[in-house]
């Protein structure tokens, strides 16, 4: 039975792995649709917590016994290792589906989903258009990559039909989804783990173009993007950006450093009104066109939209502010590929700081060999530079790629393996009016917690 089905049928769902981010706001839709859930995971987090408190029964620890006779479907995340004793039983006694799965099934629940793709800025722009909606009275679902501060979550259900999701390339998650508008923000290489090069990249976002039912918002400035959409018919396209010949296009725009920035939005080459951004840096100007052309889209009214985009203050990990301490201020952000660090660092060094240190801890040893060059010189722009070992995560280091490696690239930059000796380097050699920000898709912002600590 497929996963559409199962769900009409199920009331009573367990979750193996029901703290993580992307699992909870799913979990949390369920309960606000009126099933039951329950669910795993093996770390008490505040997302742990947070679902427990929304009234599902959660269990610390993964063991068989924790799949009640009465569980109907389990879901699991692709995070869950190999030989899990709760998984093995879930899939010799259940119907078991990965989250991918679940969440594509959800989509085609709503009437307006909005999958927002794209190799960066997904979460930011689903946050974007999340809080614009919110403020246009639109009352969205949303499942988010990062915790949107307005409503202190990686995802809502609300009562509409609109519902926002960020849709992951990685593994092809995305194309279990059937959006309605599809946002489709750039194409870069990356995970070449597992797509192995740009061609297969495109090959997997064309399929989630064709398989969105009515609207493709689009980045135009964007080459790869534009290649892979070349010949779509059935379907309404937008595009976006500053180039002119856009639908959608951002003129008079002012950057002046700090975190704030502002254009004159067109559309069809008719002012429409002046968008002022409380995020930093130029790419983001590109986030707020897409996640304005998409609330549009949705119904949401012009102020609203512009009121909206003006108060988003960013999501969490994506250049958050985490204070001034001793005169250094702290920053951290989810960047992991050398295109979005070279925003982030642009974007930070135009902001007046004395100095900007980047403290990168690179992600998986294949993304770290096969972009070595290009993460040397992206991690050149900032003026000071601290790289901390490789983290693995799903990998083995069977290339023998060290951190060392990239260091030795980067003029002046220093290698030091653990959190604790790159507090230690940071906290001592620092100074009054620079800027520190932690940069990775792993924990590295563990290490700006602990420079916090250390300092106050």
């Amino acid at each position: 039975m497929n996963i559409d089905e199962m769900l009409k049928k199920s009331k009573r769902v367990h979750f193996i792995g029901i703290g993580g981010a992307g699992m909870c706001p799913i979990a949390e839709i369920l309960l606000s649709l009126g099933y039951e859930v329950s669910g795993s995971d093996n770390n008490d987090t505040e997302t742990f917590r947070r679902i427990e408190k929304e009234g599902a029964k959660v269990y610390l620890g993964q063991v068989k016994e924790n799949i009640t006779d009465d569980v109907e479907l389990v879901v699991y995340t692709n995070a869950i290792l190999k030989g899990n004793e709760e998984l093995e039983y879930a899939k010799e006694n259940f119907p078991c589906y990965e989250r991918a799965e679940l969440l594509g099934a959800i989509s085609r629940i709503f009437s307006n989903c909005i999958g927002v793709c794209g190799t960066h800025g997904k979460t930011t722009t689903s946050s974007m258009i999340t809080q614009v909606l919110l403020e246009a009275g639109l009352d969205p679902s949303a499942v988010i990559g990062g915790k949107l501060p307005v409503i202190d979550a990686y995802g809502r259900y609300g009562n509409s039909q609109n519902f926002v999701c960020e849709s992951c390339e990685f593994n092809n998650t995305f194309l279990k989804m059937n959006p309605d508008i599809a946002v489709i923000l750039n194409i870069d290489e990356d995970h070449l783990d597992f797509f192995k090069n740009l061609d297969n990249i495109k090959k997997s976002f064309r399929e989630f173009a064709e398989k969105t039912t009515k609207t493709i918002i689009y980045n135009g400035d964007d080459e790869n993007t534009v290649d892979t959409l070349k010949g779509i018919t059935g379907k309404k396209l937008i595009s976006v950006g500053k180039n002119e010949g856009n639908e959608w296009v951002a003129k008079n725009v002012s950057v002046p450093g700090g975190f704030h920035s502002s254009y004159d939005i067109y559309h069809n080459n008719e002012y429409i009104a002046k968008v002022e951004l409380s995020v930093p840096g130029e790419h983001n100007i590109l986030n707020s066109l897409c996640a304005f052309a998409a609330a549009f889209e949705s119904g949401a009214d012009t102020e609203s939209i512009c009121r909206g985009l003006k108060a988003f203050g960013g999501a969490a990990r994506r250049f958050e502010l985490l204070g001034k301490y001793k005169g250094i201020t702290f920053a951290d952000d989810y960047a992991h590929h050398p295109a979005e660090i070279k925003v982030t660092l642009e974007a930070a060094m135009k902001m007046g700081y004395k100095n900007v240190w980047a403290v990168h801890q690179p992600f998986t040893f294949t993304r770290t060999s096969l972009l070595l060059d290009d993460f040397a010189e992206v991690l050149k722009i900032a003026d000071k530079c601290v790289i901390s070992e490789i983290m693995g995560s799903r990998e083995i280091n069977t290339i023998g790629i060290k951190a060392k490696d990239l260091a030795d690239k980067v003029p002046g930059s220093v290698q030091l393996d653990t959190f604790e000796e790159i507090c230690d380097y940071v906290t001592e050699n620092a100074g009054e009016g620079d800027l520190v920000i932690t940069l990775g898709c792993g924990d590295v912002y563990k290490v700006a917690r602990m420079m916090i600590n250390k300092l106050k």
